[in-house]
């Protein structure tokens, strides 16, 4: 359709023109969008930055910003870029100074900021309000520039000059990713690390022909500057290869005890640019639309010195794991991102690969260090020039200073020393500019110093520029130094599992989150953890591990079997008896028991500063519980004597008492106590009668002067080959400096006594040793150290009476393996 278009002049007021709108419209469209393309919305791969992030480096290292200087107001670093190079507003000036500020937006951050500049999930103070300064790896980007290194361009008024692009030390387009959506066409790349990317160009500049299968030896996958899970790879190997791919990120939650009997998910690593403050909304969302159960709160305890913490609360009896695929499922805890590596190559925006995108980087720095040693070449070779000129002059000093006095100007000066001592234009201009005080003896011997080193390096930079080989190794060079010096670890975690599968809405509806009230067994290790193990009724050995394949990592104190949702009791140091349910205990299969999976015994049961679990009783009809005391009080309650009560006292105990063990014992098992001072006590239990839980108990082991009671077990009918294991050492030396000596002896050469008897001595003690440190009676022994670590233990069949074998580690506690 044809339009009218009127302009003016002096000569004729109105001219009208038509002009084809389609035309017109498909000629302004074409200009808008390549001009959106090429200078605002896509990077160039050289060097990976869009024009007004190049503008912003480039400006502030001319404004003297570097790291070792002071911070200056952002606000002056956006007025100088923006009067100077990018006329286009102060907003978007700002907001790419500010994201090239973040560390949770780039891997590696090229400023240093001062200031709010912003979170996850809240924006940054205005430009007046924060501060900026170059970061180091910044300068690596920039340094150079005076070099002729790369061409330079006039800004968009003419008056200054601007780099098209920067050196670029290191491949920042992988390293930091990049966002960005032009006209027709968009770009997105993932950080990466930057010590792997490194790796993988250096080892593509060795192998020109490598393939991306080997590439990804060195660059595995993203490296997000949060941290958290990379679910599944196909994806990225599908980026990796044609430039086009997704993976799915995962937050990196644990599962912690946060109270006594209260489970919870502890999420301290997030995807890529999700806050906790959009998790937080989109949990309340889920659960205010009933999508989402088992959520008793959610607190978010972020804070600079500890960084992300986002905590989860679990209603009791509900599975972590269970909510936390929910979680999944219904909240940005798991995220996916799309890559499209698009790029600027040449003027041209293109479709990158991993391989690609390395070359394209490679070929720009060996031409940076390629035009950077032509640069000193010359430079050096011009220097080179003026001191052997100078060289000349000061060996005939005197006639040069009679050939100038003798001159009527400085023209004639010039030509007559070029002409009589065979000098250049440039050298005989730099003789007479020359002052006198060069011209000393010392002078001439720096000169000479001068000659020869610029001689070596004009020859070491020929040599470099001549063999393709060298130039190729001083890249490398230069980017494993970039490496060392700006590289971190890597942060986000690589799984090639899935990620969580969407379900149907009915069957998200109808899903139980709830632990099944299953059979288990509750476990109480030797340093005082607790540990549910999933039990299978039909499965051999009642669905525990086998001896054969036990961890070497802490034993068992006590160990009762429950069903998960059922009660039972902890008997504690100070005469108490928690009732507690294992539904919120760390659960782990029945066949692969790991006792360092479990969460503290106090902290889980809320107990009180020096109070300790020392016993597991089930809390049905069975049994009386036996218990005795460090001042070798013993005293059995029966199970009815218990009550419904949460916490009840169990035995009323004397001032400085304290409870050492506690176990179910019917009438045929047998009670031991051990003393300090090397006295054994075995007694029927049934010669303790069962008393009220308010009761203090009865005597049972007599003690000497001075001496304690340090250990107390109960042996039942079952127990075939039980042993008592003693380990002595010194009252006067430091713990755990002293490991003592051990001795293991069969339960069988301790004599029975009666209740409140003195007992059978135990063990003989050694030169240096005066008490036993530790005791116990049971099957199966196997030493802990206070670390967990399981150490070794002497024999079995120790007479009785007998001394005791040096260790070779100090003994912290003894226990029984799985059974």
């Amino acid at each position: 359709m044809p339009a009218s278009r009127t302009d003016s002049t002096p000569a004729d007021h109105g001219r009208i023109e038509d002009v084809d709108v389609s035309s017109e419209m498909q000629t302004s469209f074409l200009e808008y969008a390549y001009s959106v393309i090429y200078s605002r919305a896509l990077p160039d791969a050289r060097d990976g930055l869009k024009p007004v992030q190049r503008r912003i480096l480039f400006q502030m290292a001319d404004m003297g910003l570097r790291p070792d200087r002071g911070h200056v107001k952002s606000a002056r670093v956006v007025g100088e870029v923006m009067g100077k190079l990018h006329p286009h507003g102060d907003a978007p000036i700002y907001d790419a100074l500010v994201r090239l500020a973040q560390p949770f937006s780039l891997r590696v951050p090229l400023v240093d900021g001062h200031g709010n500049f912003g979170s996850l999930d809240d924006g940054p103070a205005a430009p007046r309000y924060t501060e900026a300064r170059l970061a180091p790896p910044a300068l690596a980007l920039t340094e150079n520039l005076d070099e002729d290194v790369v061409d330079f361009i006039p800004n968009y008024d003419g008056q200054f000059q601007q780099p098209e692009v920067l050196p670029a030390a290191f491949p920042n387009l992988l390293v930091n990713g990049t966002t960005g959506i032009a006209v027709g066409m968009a770009t997105n790349m993932a950080p990466h690390n930057l010590i792997e990317v490194v790796g993988a160009a250096i080892h593509l500049l060795d192998n020109p022909e490598a393939t991306v299968e080997e590439l990804m030896e060195f660059v595995p996958g993203p490296d997000l500057p949060g941290g958290g899970i990379i679910v599944g790879l196909d994806g990225i190997k599908d980026a990796y290869t044609a430039g086009r791919g997704s993976f799915r990120t995962r937050a990196k939650v644990s599962v912690e005890s946060l109270g006594p009997r209260r489970m919870g998910l502890v999420v301290t690593e997030l995807p890529y640019l999700v806050g906790p403050e959009r998790i937080i909304d989109k949990i309340k969302d889920a659960v205010n639309a009933k999508k989402l159960q088992g959520i008793a709160d959610v607190n978010d305890l972020t804070d600079r010195h500890h960084g992300l913490r986002l905590v989860i609360g679990i209603k009791t009896g509900f599975d972590p794991q269970a909510v936390l695929d929910h979680l999944y499922r219904l909240t940005p805890l798991e995220d996916s991102f799309s890559i499209n590596n698009v790029a600027l190559v040449e003027g041209q925006p293109q479709t990158l690969g991993l391989r690609e995108l390395l070359r394209v980087y490679l070929d720009h720095r060996i031409n940076v260090v390629t035009r950077r040693s032509q640069f000193r070449l010359a430079r050096r070779k011009e220097r080179l020039h003026l001191v052997e000129g100078l060289l000349v002059a000061i060996v005939d000093i005197d006639e040069v200073i009679q050939v100038i006095r003798a001159s009527d100007d400085s023209e004639q000066a010039r030509a007559r020393l070029i002409d009589v001592f065979d000098l250049s234009h440039l050298q005989a201009e730099y003789i007479l500019e020359l002052r006198l005080r060069r011209l000393t003896r010392f002078s001439r011997i720096e000169l000479e110093a001068e000659r020869d080193t610029l001689k070596a390096e004009i020859a070491q930079l020929e040599e470099l520029l001549a063999s393709e080989v060298l130039l190729r190794a001083l890249v490398a060079r230069e980017l494993d130094a970039a490496a060392e010096a700006f590289g971190t670890p890597r942060r986000t975690l690589l799984l090639n599992g899935g990620p969580v599968q969407p379900r149907s809405r009915a069957a998200a509806a109808t899903a139980d989150l709830q632990i099944a009230d299953a059979p288990c067994r509750v476990f109480l290790s030797a340093t005082g953890r607790m540990v549910r193990a999933e039990v299978a009724a039909d499965a051999p050995n009642g669905g525990i591990v086998p001896p054969a394949r036990r961890s070497k990592h802490d034993a068992i104190r006590a160990s009762v079997d429950a069903t998960t949702r059922g009660d039972l009791g902890a008997v504690t140091s100070a005469g108490r008896l928690v009732r507690f349910s294992p539904v919120d205990l760390p659960s782990v299969p029945g066949n692969s028991v790991q006792l360092a999976a479990g969460t503290r015994a106090d902290q889980y049961l809320g107990l009180g500063s020096g109070e300790h679990v020392v016993g597991l009783v089930p809390l049905t009809d069975g049994p009386p519980i036996a218990l005795g005391t460090q001042q070798g009080v013993v005293k059995r309650v029966a199970a009815g004597e218990i009550g419904t009560k949460h916490d009840i006292e169990i035995i009323a105990l004397r001032d400085g008492d304290r409870v050492l063990g506690a176990a179910t014992a019917s009438d045929g098992a047998e009670l031991v106590f051990v003393a300090s001072d090397a006295q054994l006590l075995r007694f029927d239990a049934s010669s303790v009668r069962t008393q009220g839980r308010s009761a203090g108990g009865m005597a049972g082991i007599r003690l000497t002067d001075g001496a304690e009671a340090i250990s107390f077990d109960v042996v039942g009918p079952s127990d075939f080959g039980a042993v008592v294991v003693t380990v002595a050492g010194s009252t006067t030396a430091l713990a755990g400096t002293d490991a003592g000596s051990a001795k293991v002896s069969p339960f069988s050469e301790f004599p029975a006594k009666g209740r409140a008897t003195g007992g059978v001595r135990a063990q003989r003690f050694l030169k240096g040793e005066d008490a036993l440190t530790l005791a116990w009676v049971g099957t199966d022994p196997r030493g802990v150290g206070t670390d967990g670590a399981t150490r070794a233990l002497p024999e079995p069949g120790a007479k009785r009476d007998a001394s005791g074998t040096p260790l070779d580690g100090v003994v912290g506690a003894v226990g029984t393996g799985v059974r």
